[in-house]
């Protein structure tokens, strides 16, 4: 763990504790490429073949400065969702420069932009800008929602409320976007064609949330349904669980972001860089039998 990081061509992997970033150290493990891991917490930390582990967090410069040294390659997974999370992002990308990584793969999101409906996809497009900013080589991941937390989004009584309207979505796999992640992090071929490029990654169709919950009935055989609301409503239902206000906004721009069509993108990153389909609804299902056990029949 100490300062002296010297191993060349390493993957640097953030967030290997997390859903996403630790599926992407494991295939990544899997394939026998070296990889450091940068966590919060060290003895959290995944052990693999091959691979060390570094203890920093985003928003300390120096200390992610010096759990970068020796890395060649920097996966960075965007940092949970907070009031200054641009700036934690900042100060982790100037890290990772310092230290001389030449390459930064960021887990961004889906038409990331300065105006962006969705609050949190603002974020994305400044750290991308910064990035892009410091001459680095890049490759940027856009995924949509995920629809591993599709399942949040119905509540216990089978109900999902919010304002989408009739907009579509196109839901992606956390596994599909890991399996493009890493083949955009140790494929040679997709290396070379990925530098400085942004790659939408979605699921095979989008769909509104009407048309999303009627699949996840009848899949089931579990009553769910889709009940509109305007902006007031939404956010005065989610005020009352008492989170900050940036929070609340966050949560109902994400179903403004689908009513404004701005999430109505099927890419075939999938297909493309990993030689086999994204994942649909049904496919997830089969995988996550239980994933709606909390739904009453």
């Amino acid at each position: 763990m100490g300062d002296d990081h010297t191993t060349n061509h390493t993957i640097g992997v953030t967030g290997a504790t997390g859903a996403l970033g630790g599926r992407v150290a494991a295939r990544i493990a899997r394939l026998g490429v070296p990889q450091r891991l940068i966590v919060r917490d060290i003895n959290r930390a995944p052990e693999y073949p091959g691979s060390s582990a570094a203890m920093a967090a985003y928003e300390d410069t120096s200390s992610f400065e010096r759990a970068c040294r020796g890395v060649d390659t920097l996966f960075l997974v965007s940092a949970t969702e907070s009031e200054d999370r641009v700036d934690v992002h900042l100060s982790a990308v100037d890290g990772a420069v310092k230290a001389g990584v030449s390459r930064i793969v960021y887990l961004s999101f889906l038409r990331a932009g300065p105006a962006s409906t969705f609050t949190f996809a603002r974020t994305h497009f400044f750290t991308e800008a910064h990035i892009r900013s410091t001459g680095v080589r890049y490759t940027f991941l856009r995924p949509s929602l995920y629809l591993d937390l599709l399942p949040d989004w119905v509540g216990d009584d089978g109900t999902v409320r919010g304002p989408a309207g009739e907009g579509e979505v196109a839901w992606v796999s956390r596994d599909d976007v890991a399996d493009v992640a890493t083949a955009v992090l140790t494929d040679p071929s997709t290396m070379l064609d990925s530098d400085n490029t942004t790659y939408d990654v979605t699921g095979p169709e989008a769909l509104s949330l009407r048309a999303t919950v009627d699949r996840l009935s009848t899949l089931t055989g579990r009553s769910i349904d889709y009940v509109p609301q305007s902006r007031e409503e939404a956010l005065e239902s989610r005020r009352a669980a008492g989170a900050p206000e940036w929070a609340v906004e966050g949560w109902v721009s994400s179903y403004e972001a689908i009513a404004a069509g701005e999430l109505n993108v099927v890419s075939s990153t999938v297909s493309d860089l990993t030689g086999h389909p994204a994942q649909s609804i049904e496919g997830f299902l089969r995988r996550h039998p239980s994933a709606l056990s909390h739904v009453a029949v």
